[in-house]
């Protein structure tokens, strides 16, 4: 089977390199050629110059970008995906959207009799480079069943959940629980370090408890060293939230935590923080005069 990757990130990179270990025929598009040309030194595929040949015998094509517009740019313009694949394939967006983007792509890829499934991914940059992220998908079931080897060469669990949007959907179920966690965890340890404990002790205890979760196990340590480099940065969380709110509002959904973290968040950008992982929420605290200690920003 013949794949077609498009977006060498930081998650689709390693993704597509698990594509070619995997053994199937890979051909790879990035807009930035400097990423195309490392892959391509790395992996001993030669990255299409264009988008059309990159796709144009693909019975499959992953794509892996920002946000919408990217997705809506590379998927329908001219000359991109929609135009340039053969009919009846299937188009896997790894990207993280808001569901009424998957939902106009399908409408338009079945125009052009072609699949298309939403399929947004869990794990951050480590679970891409090992090969262990997760899938969540929505879409028609023959195309995700003719799909799941492919996810099965960089993700270790992938479930269809739905129709067309709904991984984007469960993928906005998945930022909210990570927001949450995240800045439970971070005035947690603001908490504990102010009180004068010996948070490595303290963590090292509750993390056998209730307490625990991947967060504490993956983050509290390097937050504790006040290290935030690893992985999924503030301003593509901030993306992802708001697609979140937006998708609150128009459902009329209550999404109080969510909404106060990402103005936590905004802070984090204000001091600089952009690029830095989603724990540095701890900064936002550390920042905080006394008088703000009731949870305004």
């Amino acid at each position: 089977m013949k794949v077609a990757f498009i977006g060498l990130g930081t998650m689709g990179y390693p993704m597509a390199g698990h594509l070619c270990r995997a053994g199937y025929s890979v051909s790879v598009f990035n807009r930035s050629t400097e990423k195309a040309q490392k892959w391509s030194a790395e992996f001993g595929v030669d990255a299409s110059e264009t988008i059309a040949e990159a796709v144009a015998e693909a019975e499959v094509v992953a794509v892996c970008l920002g946000a919408d517009e990217d997705v809506r740019a590379v998927l329908c313009e001219k000359q991109g995906v929609f135009d340039s694949m053969p009919a009846n394939g299937i188009v896997v967006d790894h990207s993280t959207t808001s569901a009424g983007l998957a939902r106009d792509m399908a409408d338009a890829a079945q125009e052009r009799q072609l699949h298309f499934i939403d399929a947004p991914v869990s794990g951050g940059q480590a679970g891409a480079e090992k090969g262990c992220l997760t899938v969540m998908a929505g879409g028609d079931s023959t195309a995700f069943n003719a799909i799941e080897p492919i996810l099965a060469a960089y993700a270790t669990r992938f479930q269809l959940l739905g129709p067309v949007g709904s991984g984007q959907l469960a993928k906005m179920v998945n930022q909210i629980c990570i927001a949450g966690l995240l800045q439970g965890l971070a005035e947690g340890v603001h908490f504990g370090e102010q009180a004068g404990l010996d948070m490595p002790a303290v963590i090292d205890v509750i993390s056998g408890g209730a307490a625990q979760s991947w967060q504490m196990d993956n983050r509290a340590k390097t937050m504790l060293a006040n290290e935030f480099d690893f992985g999924f940065a503030v301003d593509w969380m901030r993306k992802d939230i708001g697609y979140v709110l937006d998708e609150a509002r128009k459902r009329k959904i209550n999404l109080p935590v969510t909404a106060l973290v990402d103005q936590f968040y905004t802070q984090v950008q204000n001091l600089g923080g952009g690029r830095k992982d989603t724990s540095s929420l701890l900064l936002a605290l550390q920042s905080s005069r006394p008088d703000q200690c009731d949870g305004k920003v």
